[in-house]
């Protein structure tokens, strides 16, 4: 059962902004990190119909360079209240980030709190979400690349736990169905099909080229608000139920030596810590935004919350028809996704997760009410977030 601090925090935030800058091939944007991160930043408070001076808090996550209280003096704010960066975790941390602006402006910290992320390979380098990640034991053994030890635990999983690569599969295909909608994302008009999937090159065995995320340049943001102040704001809210963060007992900096270690790190307590604090269960869920660095740990992310069944009876949700809104039971990634849409360390999976709810989104769920964000599987921290179309009860 949730606490009573638990349920105070249900329903006492929203989203009220969304802005995104244009999806750049990696190394190729004209503008630098922190240009990226404010012309996000400006386009969420236009989305909200509120100056960017008003905002008053800032919250990234991922060794994110543009410092908060710089990003602020660069946009003009009358006075920062709050700044925050979430430790560890690269994309794991992406829902955290949403979470902590909620905590802060329900717990009266700050009033309009822009959670943002921001990356250019000018400014932090070729693979910089992984450059904190990787250190000597693993690159004294050949490791060097996120895909390679994600790929460890995929073939565990696969081997162990019976999951069938199919499901892997299913995962990358409703993605990039999905992308064919979306205009802006990077494989819109590169339509994918089984054949194509299962024909390209391994990355690293068992992921395919088509199961690894595409790395971009861009940025994009989201205006975090208290619930009781979003007639102030332009457009549909979007209410934050409940989130979570962190990492269990034999997970974190664990090093290869994870208790669970076909897991995504969503640990049982900490699922259950969720949905009870939501006030919700899996089957409640309409739409997932599920962070899919690579396919492998995105399936494990579905099990672990319960979205689908572990080992062999996993395709029984994890198939296409089911992933995706043209008639499917629990449509993922519906503007393509890190994969398809693009990669800017998952942020954009964010503003998918509340379009959804508030409208906007290129592959509409008709009646959406409950909308889940699954924050970087795999990573030493983890994190998620339920959002609403109402504040709960």
């Amino acid at each position: 059962m949730p606490t009573e601090r638990e349920r105070g925090f249900r329903g006492a935030a929203a989203v009220v902004g969304v802005g995104e800058t244009e999806l750049y091939r990696r190394g190729t944007s004209p503008y630098s990190g922190m240009q990226l991160a404010a012309m996000a930043v400006i386009g969420a408070c236009e989305d909200a119909g509120v100056s960017p001076t008003a905002v008053d808090g800032f919250s990234s996550y991922a060794h994110d360079s543009n410092e908060g209280l710089r990003l602020g003096a660069n946009l003009g704010v009358e006075e920062i209240r709050f700044s925050q960066l979430v430790f560890g975790g690269g994309g794991g941390g992406v829902a955290a980030a949403v979470n902590a602006a909620a905590a802060a402006v329900a717990s009266g910290q700050a009033d309009c709190v822009a959670v943002y992320r921001s990356i250019t390979q000018a400014d932090d380098g070729r693979g910089s979400y992984v450059q904190h990640h990787l250190g000597p034991l693993y690159t004294a053994h050949g490791l060097f690349t996120a895909a390679q030890f994600c790929a460890l635990r995929t073939q565990r999983m696969l081997e162990n736990d019976g999951v069938p690569a199919e499901a892997m599969a299913a995962v990358a295909l409703a993605g990039y169905h999905h992308a064919q909608r979306n205009p802006r994302a990077i494989a819109y008009g590169q339509p994918l099909t089984a054949e194509k999937y299962s024909d390209s090159r391994w990355v690293s065995s068992p992921l395919r080229l088509f199961d690894c995320s595409r790395e971009n340049d861009g940025a994009a943001a989201l205006l975090v608000v208290p619930a009781e102040h979003v007639e102030r704001y332009r457009g549909r809210p979007a209410y934050i139920l409940a989130g979570v963060q962190g990492g269990g007992r034999g997970w974190s900096e664990s090093l290869e030596n994870e208790t669970a270690y076909t897991s995504a790190g969503f640990h049982p307590a900490m699922v259950q810590r969720l949905w009870a604090a939501a006030g919700i269960g899996p089957d409640d869920v309409d739409v997932v935004q599920l962070y899919e660095n690579f396919t492998g740990p995105a399936v494990a992310s579905m099990i672990d919350f319960g979205l689908c069944e572990p080992g062999p009876s996993a395709v029984k949700t994890l198939h296409l028809d089911n992933l995706i809104v043209d008639g499917g039971r629990l449509p993922i990634n519906t503007a393509g996704g890190n994969l398809a849409e693009g990669f800017v360390h998952g942020i954009n999976l964010v503003l998918e997760a509340v379009r959804q709810l508030r409208g906007g989104s290129p592959n509409p769920v008709p009646g959406a009410g409950v909308s889940l964000l699954v924050g970087g599987p795999a990573a030493p921290l983890v994190s998620a977030t339920v959002f609403g179309a109402t504040p709960g009860t």
